[in-house]
């Protein structure tokens, strides 16, 4: 049996990898590097993150019909194009802010007095520039899980998916990994070669190496009927939950055209609901460590991204996430094989399993008292609970909805856990602004300004899971395919 499935997988791996690199690039480099020159305040950077992922969420609403309706190949290209372009823009909002409001130079921005009309001008300029720049790459980026939980559907049988899916997954905590320890160092690197302000050449540098990508793309896949490089014993493997059918009628049944669900009647199904739920209520957790995480180790401790210790701290945190992950997509399929559980059950189990990963999150706070390490190893177990769980929610598309409705179930999750991310970093960015102008006035669970913003942020991270899991299993109690007639 041949294995073309893997390289698929790789493919998939890589391209989550650039997908968040992309998505890192403004977390890492907004607080030491862009805000001093733009003055921006946390309800800037919180409105450019909610923002993004409102417009993410819009996008993914659509972007798994767009994949459905273009094919995977020609779906992805179109995807991962777009957001490598949205990425490399984002290089240009310096330049253009400069010229909008008149100054001659970058210094000449940054050396304005902090709280005046023309900082503020700045400000509101630069945001609304990095605004357009994220809008386009959340446009593309839309695509990227559509697209490969259809690949995944395509390439491997149930039992093999949520673990395959741990795998590309992975791509996130590797990108949030490798970002922290190459994006500041670049940024770095070029400022003090006097190339702007470091920043830009670290967007162009990371997009750029989506395009990189489009051209293994290209090359490499197919769908496995079509694929030369996929034999009849693979073929033969990837279809086995086909009630074990000759290969020969597989394939006349895979060249037939697919039957598919209207787009608002998948809005009927509880499975679908039940994906919504899983999504709105946990991405948003994900998306506020991704964003926030090098932002609150500068604010609480004083190490930016750029210092050792600063870029330290976000790769244990990220080796945490990546190395446990992995064990996630793995543990339904042991259920499975040893236990003679169907495979959502198995899946549910994990999941719940996995829900417990973020309670710690609880104690984050308290503990940076007695070591920054200890937030570092906390929320570290908390995200890779989180991807954990992400590759079997996103697994039980395949177990319940039949391959041509896939993409467009995992758009409309995406379009939740958007909405569920807006909400958390607005309402992040605005809440640490004014437990900080509060101070000792603001206080909650023994903790007062801007310490207790993120203690009252880090006690909701810690229970979504949780509680997005019991309306899950009520929505869906038991194994319920849906049939398309």
């Amino acid at each position: 049996m041949t294995n073309w499935r893997w390289w698929m997988c790789v493919l998939l791996f890589v391209a989550t990898t650039v997908n968040y690199l992309d998505r890192q690039v403004l977390s890492l480099t907004w607080k030491d590097f862009i805000a001093p020159e733009f003055h921006w305040t946390d309800a800037d950077y919180g409105t450019i993150t909610a923002v993004f992922s409102l417009v993410y969420a819009l996008c993914m609403l659509f972007a798994g019909r767009f994949i459905d309706w273009m094919g995977t190949k020609k779906g992805y290209l179109w995807a991962i194009g777009v957001w490598s372009l949205g990425a490399c823009l984002h290089a240009a909002c310096g330049w253009a802010t400069m010229h909008i409001e008149g100054f001659e130079s970058v210094k000449a921005m940054t050396s304005v007095e902090a709280g005046t009309a023309v900082a503020f001008a700045i400000a509101s300029t630069s945001v609304w520039l990095f605004l357009a720049a994220r809008c386009i790459l959340a446009l593309g980026e839309a695509g990227n899980f559509p697209a490969a939980i259809k690949v995944t559907a395509e390439y491997f049988p149930k039992k093999d998916r949520a673990f395959a899916t741990s795998i590309f997954n992975a791509g996130a905590s590797v990108g949030a990994l490798v970002a922290p320890a190459s994006i500041p160092l670049l940024a770095q690197y070029f400022k003090d070669l006097g190339v702007g302000g470091g920043w830009e050449m670290a967007f162009l540098i990371i997009g750029a190496l989506g395009f990189l990508w489009m051209g293994f793309w290209v090359f490499m896949y197919d769908k496995p009927e079509k694929s030369k490089h996929v034999n009849e014993a693979e073929l033969a493997y990837i279809h086995q939950d086909d009630a074990e059918m000759p290969v020969a009628e597989v394939k006349a049944q895979e060249e037939k055209p697919e039957k598919v669900i209207p787009f608002w009647r998948c809005f009927t199904y509880r499975q679908t609901w039940s994906f919504i739920t899983g999504k709105f209520f946990t991405d948003g957790v994900w998306w506020f460590y991704l964003f926030w995480a090098p932002a609150y180790f500068s604010d609480q401790y004083g190490y930016s991204s750029s210092s050792g210790m600063g870029i330290a701290l976000i790769f244990t945190l990220y080796a945490i996430v990546t190395v446990l992950s992995i064990f996630g997509g793995y543990l339904p399929k042991l259920f499975v094989d040893r236990k003679g559980m169907n495979p959502y059950a198995g899946r549910m189990l994990a999941m719940l399993i996995f829900a417990f990963l973020p309670l710690p999150a609880l104690f984050a706070q308290g503990a940076g008292t007695y070591s920054v390490w200890w937030p570092a190893i906390i929320i570290g177990l908390a995200g890779a609970g989180h991807q954990a769980w992400s590759a079997n929610l996103f697994s039980t598309i395949g177990d319940m909805f039949p391959k041509s409705a896939i993409a467009t179930i995992t758009g409309i999750g995406g379009m939740a856990g958007g909405v569920g991310s807006f909400l958390i970093n607005k309402g992040a960015g605005a809440l640490f602004t004014h437990s900080e102008q509060m101070g000792d006035a603001f206080r909650f669970m023994g903790f007062d300004g801007k310490e207790a913003g993120y203690m009252i942020i880090f006690c909701i991270c810690a229970v979504a899971y949780l509680v997005a899991w019991a309306i899950m299993k009520t929505l869906v109690p038991k194994y319920k395919p849906i049939v398309i007639e």
